[in-house]
């Protein structure tokens, strides 16, 4: 009788023909990406409008750590306190998104799915148009919008109770009826807001951006982002079982029930948090998860460390073109749009190519 890994595998390579023969191990993929996500970030600390040498950067860090004596102040200041948190946060909310979308993807088993699937954002939006409304600063709105998603997946857990049909349908059913409700609430905050004042915050809220966020946002979102992070790469390979469906899942033993709704926890807890820093910002979380697939396959124990150093490259790299691209800071909405669309239609033809090739050496 076949083990549990004989049969994913088995079922893995019927399924997805996608997968490339491999080049690198798995733990040198990662090494090779986290090195490349480093050397990016020491890039995007030396660009801006006052710009430096990575020596000069590397410098102001061996400064401030004490390691040789103190260098420019001014950019020692510019560093840690305006760009090193604007990093860290392009690579917290690429990262949480990328690996909601991910799990999402494969939990639903629906290649379409993003990480708003349960309304995560559109309660997010509410609860940071409410604080606006209200006057309230950032902090509160970052506060408002984290509460905001997660009241709105609450509820869209709630309603396939009321049914009594706990079914994957019947969750993203949920999820569209919570999500279409809220953004018609959200309307509403438009319309009675002040225009030139309130309108405008919420408006470009919602269009997505790191440029405010403090090191003390950081150090509130931080443990959520590695625990929950940890928590799902630690059930990737029951998320595998979960892709295939959940009767096959019953079958093998497994408690759907239980496991879908950690994971889905999880990864709520996870969009949520990025969302509440940073505002609504669309395609990561579609988009990067089908390259994790296009690079390792669709087996989760691989595809979610490498989603995660995949959304983290993609954000800053994003982020770093919106603060040095103009003079007036672009949203980061669209140039995710703008990369994300065309991206994600060349990994669909790719699909479709593979799939081909697939059909005709059968």
């Amino acid at each position: 009788m076949k083990t549990l890994s004989e049969t994913f595998s088995d079922r893995q390579s019927k399924t997805f023909s996608n997968k490339q023969p491999k080049t690198f191990s798995n733990r040198q993929r990662i090494l090779l990406l986290s090195a490349l996500l480093a050397c990016l970030a020491l890039f995007s600390l030396s660009m801006g409008r006052y710009s430096n040498s990575p020596v000069d950067v590397i410098n102001a860090i061996r400064s401030r750590l004490g390691l040789i004596p103190q260098s420019d102040i001014s950019m020692e200041n510019i560093v840690f306190y305006v760009r090193l948190p604007r990093i860290f946060a392009s690579i917290f909310v690429g990262a949480m998104l990328s690996v909601s979308g991910a799990v999402y993807q494969g939990t639903f088993r629906n290649p379409l799915v993003s990480p708003d699937l349960l309304g995560v954002s559109s309660g997010a939006s509410v609860g940071a148009a409410a604080s606006i409304l209200l006057g309230f600063g950032m902090l509160q709105r970052q506060i408002f919008a984290f509460i905001g998603g997660i009241l709105a997946v609450a509820l869209t857990a709630t309603i396939p109770k009321l049914f009594r049909n706990t079914s994957n349908m019947m969750l993203v059913l949920s999820g569209i009826i919570v999500g279409g409700f809220l953004n018609s609430v959200l309307a509403i905050m438009k319309f009675v807001a002040e225009e030139q004042t309130e309108l405008s915050s919420i408006v470009f809220w919602q269009m997505g951006s790191v440029s405010s966020v403090k090191t003390r946002e950081l150090v509130a979102i931080g443990p959520v982002y590695i625990i929950c992070t940890i928590l799902l790469i630690a059930l990737s390979w029951r998320i595998n079982i979960l892709s295939f469906g959940e009767i096959e899942a019953k079958t093998l033993g497994m408690n759907v029930r239980r496991i879908r709704g950690i994971v889905i926890v999880c990864a709520s807890l996870l969009t949520a948090s990025a969302v509440c820093i940073s505002g609504t910002i669309g395609w990561i979380g579609l988009v990067i998860p089908h390259l994790g697939r296009l690079v390792v396959g669709s087996d989760h124990t691989e595809l979610l460390p490498v989603t995660v150093i995949f959304g983290s490259i993609f954000m800053l790299i994003i982020d770093t073109i919106a603060r040095i691209s103009t003079s007036v800071e672009l949203p980061l909405s669209i140039l995710t749009g703008f990369v994300g669309a065309p991206t994600y239609a060349y990994l669909l033809y790719r699909q479709r190519a593979n799939s081909r090739s697939f059909l005709k050496e059968r």
